[in-house]
């Protein structure tokens, strides 16, 4: 079963307990804010978000709670060769489309079987916890 992502305080707050943390104002509203607009944004991009609702917050605040979000395995980090980290809060198994001609990243779907096959080409005694599959390239053009 695909986990799917925590949508209430409690829950959260219940999430980050198990871990043991605890829930806070200013992780819940980075949260929120993943959750809302789920276009892999970067930290600084989170930071501009949360600002409209915690204007006394840190970027050294952000950083660390989004770090704690995925030390708690509620987002996902995703690197692009050398770009900034993005945030992503798809917890199921899926893929990325990163446009290197606009710079936005889009969530792929993967077929259950295809990731059967993938898995199946590890070396014999191997087991991964994770794949992550990046396709790279730009939006055709329209005709």
């Amino acid at each position: 079963m695909s986990p799917t992502p925590i949508t209430t305080p409690d829950a959260l707050a219940q999430r980050l307990a198990h871990s043991g943390l605890r829930s806070t104002p200013q992780r819940e509203v980075i949260y929120d804010v993943l959750l809302k607009k789920r276009d892999h944004p970067t930290a600084d991009e989170v930071y501009a978000r949360v600002r409209t609702d915690l204007p006394s917050i840190s970027l050294a605040t952000v950083y660390n709670c989004l770090e704690t979000l995925v030390q708690c395995d509620l987002v996902r980090a995703v690197n692009f060769e050398r770009g900034p980290t993005r945030y992503c809060p798809n917890l199921r198994p899926h893929a990325h489309f990163h446009d290197e001609q606009s710079g936005s990243t889009h969530d792929i779907d993967l077929p259950a079987d295809l990731l059967e096959k993938v898995s199946a080409v590890l070396p014999p005694g191997y087991d991964a916890k994770s794949v992550e599959i990046t396709f790279r390239g730009k939006a055709q053009a329209k005709h």
